[in-house]
């Protein structure tokens, strides 16, 4: 069993689901989202990034993995999906409440990341980010994320919203230094 170096981050389990699907989707999309800097809802009109459903799905698949941020009252207030794909981390599901948004939660989280990845001798993390969505991408490249050059379509699935423009994802990177 690995832990990690923060005591506030820890393994999501089936427990946690409930908590998790309200999280990603108050970060993510609607009236609650904007009053974080991470917002989708400019983009993605709806109220929905996930239901318990498809996070059940995430969870229960081989490889992958939820790191939950409980604060002192022992509530999940961030969280990060971490997938095993082939010998790379696939980073998803990143978000922080609205609120707590620009205290340091998001860099604790993705720092806890990378300690999983190196643990598992993983070379490097990757990510799918909208294009759209700048500053989000700058933050990632203070940590170290590279843009590899790499374009996937967004296309809607009839669950997360109906996209307000044409929407895409560019695939960001961070090599890891394993010892």
């Amino acid at each position: 069993m690995f832990t990690f170096s923060n005591p506030h981050i820890s393994l999501a389990s089936n427990a946690d689901i409930a908590a998790i699907t309200s999280l990603l989707n108050s970060a993510y999309r609607g009236e609650s989202s904007k009053q974080g800097w991470t917002t989708e809802a400019n983009l993605i009109g709806g109220n929905i990034r996930t239901n318990e459903e498809t996070l059940q799905q995430v969870m229960d698949s081989a490889g992958s993995v939820i790191l939950k941020y409980l604060d002192t009252d022992q509530h999940i207030v961030g969280c990060v999906n971490l997938q095993q794909k082939k010998d790379k981390i696939y980073l998803g599901m990143f978000s922080v409440s609205p609120q707590l948004q620009g205290f340091g939660i998001g860099k604790q989280l993705l720092k806890a990341a990378e300690e999983y990845a190196v643990h598992l001798n993983a070379p490097a993390i990757f990510m799918q980010v909208i294009t759209q969505r700048t500053e989000l991408i700058d933050w990632y490249k203070r940590y170290g994320y590279q843009e590899t050059g790499e374009r996937i379509p967004f296309n809607e699935d009839g669950l997360t919203g109906k996209h307000l423009q044409p929407l895409e994802f560019m695939v960001l990177e961070k090599i890891m230094q394993l010892a």
